[in-house]
């Protein structure tokens, strides 16, 4: 927040508060292919845009669509969802209508690529607590410790029918 306190963190419970595919009755939230997984992710984070390479490249599938969270349709997202859409404290996974954030967000997807990736899905059974936790901190000292980039990322041209603008 710019008034110099940080925002409340999300809970993953919060994003469950949310009927499926409530975001289809916000007029703010641009109409958006929902049929398929979307992970909305920070653009100019390293670790991020890298971990938006990564589902990109081992997603045989090609389910996965991915957008920025600065991005109109990732900024309106965050707000319908109440997430802080300046510091982003989490990658949003909208799936079968439904939100997931930080680590069972990520277990989702990694369950979704299949193969042996699956196996992260085994990170949801952590307390939620504790992996909250853990997600905070990372996320909290991403920039600090992976880096940032200048602009967001620009999308390879095979990849460019699975990236909204």
């Amino acid at each position: 927040m710019r008034s110099g306190r940080k925002a409340a963190r999300t809970k993953h419970y919060e994003l469950n508060e949310f009927p499926p595919f409530s975001y289809r009755d916000d007029v703010n939230v641009p109409d958006f292919p929902d049929n398929r997984p979307l992970l909305v992710f920070d653009g100019v984070c390293v670790l991020c845009t890298g971990f938006a390479h990564f589902i990109l490249s081992h997603d045989r599938k090609k389910q996965f669509l991915l957008t920025t969270a600065q991005s109109k349709l990732g900024q309106a997202l965050f707000r319908h969802y109440r997430l802080d859409p300046v510091d982003f404290e989490t990658n949003l996974l909208i799936m079968e209508g439904r939100a997931f954030g930080k680590l069972i967000g990520f277990a989702e997807i990694m369950k979704q690529l299949g193969g042996p990736w699956r196996l992260f899905g085994a990170l949801r059974y952590i307390p939620t607590s504790l992996g909250d936790w853990i997600y905070d901190r990372i996320a909290q000292n991403r920039y600090q410790l992976f880096g940032r980039h200048q602009n967001c990322m620009v999308p390879e041209p095979e990849w460019r029918g699975r990236i909204i603008t």
